[in-house]
């Protein structure tokens, strides 16, 4: 929403994704854009990008290294760890247009790629980037019930066991994460809610601990490291046609694991004015949210490929790769699901921004949008509270009726993966730097967006084909 009491000289323009909205022109202090002060720092910009990155699909890795091998498994985690550092460094020099410190600031992906490519790209990017944000919301929907399912499992296994198929449905839970999600969402914006990232940080880094803990004592206890150089074998079970497809789905599902491109530049907003440079905090955080995140991706896919080898399940804390101690797989569980909370709110809060911001344009002396109660972090309004709500209960239903959706979200991600990550960032750092058409280093750029563009195809393929599988056995509700 956009701030009362101010003025602002840029006209909006709509699909424009900021997570400035919200802001009360109660604000002592200005930028020098004329907004509320920013207040974010280096540690909060870095919270933000770990509870983006480091979701619950860490625990999934160990099922992608299983697909790759000891040999291609780790060397592609650690080839796209250095692909998305890159390709960040290069987005988070195009928050401001001109000089680094006073240029104009692009307070979104679709006004930097508005500011340095413009025309029909920008409308692509606004839709690539809402599917993409919307999809996560579902899936993140879908990946909490299916974590708080499994804490009624384990504690159902553990008292009645393993024989015991210990059914339930997963719609009740979705309803709860969703009721939890309409209170959390009145939270403003995306600055005031760094507190809710920390905690999620550390949810994240939680879980993950336990995921290789037991990875190393179920290792220790199988008296070896299991797997091979090349991955899961051809025969019992699996042909040499699926192998393929399971192959590209790993390499797209390492490559998105990293991803948060599409909030970037919504993170990078938060952080205070310079010096420094807001760009250079955001390089610095960037920096250390990588390395983090590869070096817990790589402790938990490699530890738990090493304790099951080819039967590694698609996820080590809700696939019942483990049954004991079920009290520590139901504080892990509780751990994704806290994390999922506030992850969900990162990836929203852009949406939420861009309705308000449209809507108060649209109607600038409507007091049912403007006018607003401030009770700590949150900032109530009639209209804040209906549309929210309204759009969280939408996704609750969506994640409802098609428990499969993902797979849907694997193929949104495989779609978004290299115009948001590789091919906008390497073109608008053409564009700002003016590097010369034909020199080595803008060769070198354009390699290396193709190559990007033919793992996202291909993973797309991937997901295309899990998708029909689903689809066979769809029944509407039956999560």
């Amino acid at each position: 929403m956009a701030a009362s009491g101010q003025k602002t000289k840029q006209a909006v323009k709509p699909m424009e994704v900021s997570v400035e909205a919200g802001n009360a022109g109660e604000a002592a202090w200005l930028d020098d854009d004329g907004r509320p002060r920013r207040t974010g720092t280096f540690w909060t910009a870095s919270a933000h990008i770990i509870t983006a990155v480091i979701g619950s699909g860490v625990l999934s890795l160990a099922w992608a290294i299983a697909q790759l091998g000891w040999v291609a498994g780790p060397a592609v985690m650690l080839l796209f760890a250095f692909v998305i550092y890159y390709t960040s460094t290069l987005l988070a020099e195009c928050y401001r247009t001109g000089d680094p410190a006073t240029g104009k600031r692009n307070y979104t992906y679709m006004d930097a790629v508005r500011a340095n490519l413009g025309g029909a790209k920008v409308t692509f990017c606004g839709v690539i980037q809402y599917a993409n944000l919307v999809g996560v919301a579902i899936g993140y929907t879908i990946a909490s019930s299916i974590s708080m399912r499994a804490i009624r499992r384990a504690d159902c296994f553990h008292h009645n066991g393993h024989a015991d198929p210990c059914r339930s449905s997963s719609n009740p839970y979705m309803i709860l994460f969703g009721a939890v999600q309409i209170v959390f969402s009145q939270i403003p914006d995306f600055d005031q809610i760094w507190w809710l990232s920390i905690v999620a940080a550390v949810m994240s880094f939680t879980y993950s601990g336990i995921g290789l803990s037991l990875g190393i004592a179920q290792t220790i206890s199988n008296g070896g490291i299991q797997g091979s150089l090349t991955g899961i074998s051809i025969g019992a079970g699996v042909s040499s046609t699926q192998k393929v497809w399971r192959s590209l789905q790993a390499f797209g599902d390492i490559a998105f694991a990293y991803s948060f491109s599409n909030i970037l530049i919504e993170i990078q907003d938060t952080i205070k004015a310079p010096p420094p440079s807001e760009a250079k905090v955001m390089k610095s955080a960037t920096r250390l949210s990588v390395a983090t995140t590869t070096v817990f991706y790589m402790l938990c896919g490699c530890m738990g490929y090493a304790a099951f080898g080819d039967a590694a399940p698609d996820n080590l804390l809700t696939g019942f790769g483990f049954y004991e101690p079920f009290w520590l797989l139901d504080v892990a569980n509780v751990a994704i699901v806290v994390h999922l909370v506030g992850a969900y709110q990162v990836f929203c809060q852009p949406i939420f921004a861009f309705v308000e911001r449209w809507a108060s344009r649209r109607w600038p002396d409507s007091a049912f949008i403007a006018r607003e109660l401030r009770v700590g972090p949150f900032a109530l309004s009639l209209f804040r509270l209906t549309w929210r709500s309204a759009f969280v209960c939408l996704t609750t239903v969506f994640a409802m009726l098609l428990p499969f959706f993902g797979n849907v979200v694997g193929l949104l991600g495989a779609v978004s993966f290299w115009p948001l990550t590789v091919y906008f960032p390497v073109e608008m750092y053409i564009a700002q730097r003016g590097v010369a058409r034909g020199s080595a280093r803008w060769i070198s750029l354009k390699t290396l967006s193709a190559c990007c563009l033919v793992v996202s195809i291909a993973a797309a393929a991937g997901s295309i084909a899990d998708v029909i599988d689903a689809l066979k056995v769809y029944r509407p509700f039956s999560g």
